[in-house]
């Protein structure tokens, strides 16, 4: 066991798979010697070789259509982009190549690719590198989108997707990477793909929420105990597949729910959800569902982005609005 922030959990799940597949490969943008523009990949050219840890040039269409060969040929790519805006010029090899090589070839194929790329804000980036773009991922048919929150669970998620014969889009929030460090297990452990996890227990009613967007709810929820309203925090730590059933083990127990999400309102996770939730569990609700997001508008510059994103505020006023219905 050892006390490691997030960026040093996925680092560490990489070299466990490094070690023990010799078809794990790291490669993007300045990944080597570097180790990545947050240093994410830091030490593992030296450790494992320029052959399993390499740079590609500064395209990611390129990187992602090399990702998505290697992965027929055999390899599991781990393939990074530097941010979240520039997956627009992978999108082709990522949701249309990658996601649907299961299906066009009746089987014979598969894509055992994961792309990771930082996203979110808070840290003062500039345009392009904190937008929340999971939104894009989950309406793709055969891609896989995880969000880790904490240490434990991005080591654990990690190794499970590397392992994963189908595409992962492995989403690393950047307010998360060195925000604190928590206790994670040495040596190989999976979390699984598809299991969302309670974080914190209660009654009255259910947040959903991942990412960053966890550690925000937990606060509103401890000021709201406060009050004596007690609040149910689940951390969805996958969006597809999203396991709805724990989602409506929760909504049966508190009749009550909302889902928070870094990302503009409309059309996002959050819509998703909320629509599975009206088709399983609508019987169990005493008020509407509601959404604590960004407002519909491009990712604003740093100096504003503070009134842009979610708040422990909103949060908890969300809360008492479903509450008083």
């Amino acid at each position: 066991m050892a006390q490691m922030n997030m960026l040093e959990a996925i680092r560490d799940a990489m070299r466990v798979e490094l070690n023990r597949d010799s078809n794990v490969v790291i490669f993007g943008e300045d990944v080597g010697k570097v180790g990545g523009v947050f240093r994410v990949t830091e030490g593992l050219q030296g450790e494992f070789g320029e052959d399993r840890v390499f740079d590609t040039p500064l395209a990611e269409s390129a990187l992602a259509g090399m990702a998505v060969g290697m992965g027929l040929q055999g390899f599991r790519p781990i393939a990074e982009i530097q941010f979240v805006g520039f997956i627009y010029e992978a999108l082709d090899q990522m949701f249309v190549q990658a996601a649907r090589m299961r299906y066009r070839s009746g089987g014979r194929y598969n894509s055992p690719i994961v792309f990771r790329t930082p996203f979110g804000g808070g840290v003062k980036a500039a345009e392009l590198h904190t937008d929340s773009l999971e939104g894009l991922a989950i309406q793709t048919p055969g891609i896989k989108v995880v969000i880790p929150s904490n240490p434990y669970d991005a080591k654990g998620l990690m190794i499970s997707a590397i392992r994963d014969n189908d595409p992962v889009f492995f989403m690393e929030h950047l307010n998360l990477y060195r925000a604190f460090k928590a206790d994670v297990p040495d040596g190989e452990y999976t979390v699984e793909i598809g299991k969302a996890n309670v974080v914190r227990e209660g009654t009255d009613v259910t947040i959903l929420t991942y990412g960053m967007m966890v550690h925000t709810s937990v606060k509103a929820a401890e000021e709201l105990e406060k009050t004596g309203v007690s609040v149910e925090v689940i951390d969805l730590r996958t969006l597809v597949p999203l396991d709805i059933e724990t989602i409506v083990a929760s909504i049966q127990k508190t009749n009550r729910a909302i889902v928070v999400q870094e990302a503009q309102k409309t059309s996002g996770a959050a819509a998703e959800i909320i629509a599975q939730i009206n088709e399983h569990a609508i019987l169990h609700l005493e008020a509407p569902v509601l959404r604590v997001a960004g407002p519909d508008t491009v990712y604003p510059f740093a100096l504003v982005e503070d009134a842009w994103l979610p708040s422990v505020a909103r949060v908890t006023a969300a809360v008492q609005k479903v509450l008083n219905f």
